[in-house]
């Protein structure tokens, strides 16, 4: 018998996937032609790898980088390539609330945040909890999903 106890998985680790998904982009799509916008421009990236990214501190910016420095990238750096046309410069913030529980903000983006698939956008600067598996959709085919593991 070992004398180490068995503790389980670690509490607290949160990830975002961060992929191209071709649902959200053709909701988007709909949404601008119902609307009788312009579409985003630029065509949807078939082959992008999705990445993970392990939550850590208390705030993740989501947006893209506004120099080629990077001085001033987002903890979540959408910049590209590609670029996603729809993704403002800061547009969520990710916040940690105690205990083991994160919370969504749409940041004032030009185009707004949406949460699992959903028709209305969140409304901006209003915190809206997170569970595992829920999908956060920015710009015009990214969307964020977040897990606990």
């Amino acid at each position: 018998m070992s004398d180490t106890p068995d503790v389980g998985p670690a509490v607290g680790t949160w990830v975002v996937t961060v992929w191209a998904d071709r649902d959200h982009h053709e909701l988007v799509r709909a949404r601008r032609r119902a609307d009788d916008t312009d579409e985003l421009p630029g065509e949807f990236p078939g082959d992008l790898p999705p990445r993970e990214i392990r939550l850590t501190g208390d705030e993740v910016r989501i947006g893209r980088a506004g120099d080629r420095s990077g001085s001033d990238a987002p903890e979540i750096d959408l910049t590209g390539p590609p670029r996603d046309p729809g993704v403002s410069k800061l547009h969520a913030v990710l916040l940690a609330l105690p205990p083991d529980r994160w919370v969504v903000i749409d940041a004032g983006s030009t185009n707004g945040t949406t949460l699992n698939y959903g028709e209305e956008p969140l409304t901006p600067d209003t915190p809206v909890a997170l569970r595992p598996g829920d999908r956060i959709h920015v710009g015009a085919w990214t969307t964020l999903t977040v897990d606990r593991r």
